[in-house]
């Protein structure tokens, strides 16, 4: 349990307990930990489940919901603490030219301790209520690049 307390303030689950709603709760040697399903057909990281990280940010162990625009993109920087930036390309026509030009944007995105994230992997960020100045996309998953993968090459 030490290791969790990394915070100067006291990091517990913030969680609704509603009789009505059916809790979903697995109970391990650090207590009962809460978890849901996102919906959306993505599922809940093994980590989220059994893991023992405080995240109150997390969409798989808080009460953070996930609506809006689902984004694929490129991590391009993970320098931030539990957040990284996310690249999208894309082409934007020119009526005149008749012709397309490249574009990106660049998307900070919150990043769950339920996924090892490192630069150039390919993530799914789900749109959720503003979770700082910023921040305002959620990663539901998680897709390890092909260049981290061990691959023939030619020359």
């Amino acid at each position: 349990m030490a290791d969790i307390q990394a915070e100067k303030a006291f990091q517990k689950q913030q969680v609704s307990f509603k009789n009505r709603f059916q809790l979903k709760a697995s109970k391990g040697k650090e207590g009962i930990r809460y978890y849901k399903n996102i919906g959306l057909g993505y599922r809940t990281p093994k980590d989220a489940i059994e893991g023992t990280y405080i995240d109150k940010k997390c969409p798989f162990t808080s009460d953070v919901s996930i609506r809006g625009a689902i984004l694929r993109g490129t991590v391009i920087s993970t320098k931030m603490r539990r957040t990284l930036v996310v690249r999208r390309n894309y082409l934007h026509y020119i009526k005149k030219y008749n012709r397309f030009e490249k574009r990106h944007s660049n998307i900070p995105a919150h990043v769950s301790p339920a996924f090892n994230v490192k630069e150039g992997d390919s993530v799914t960020i789900g749109q959720c209520r503003p979770l700082s100045k910023t921040v305002k996309f959620n990663v539901i998953k998680h897709d390890i690049s092909a260049a981290s993968k061990k691959q023939f090459k030619a020359f």
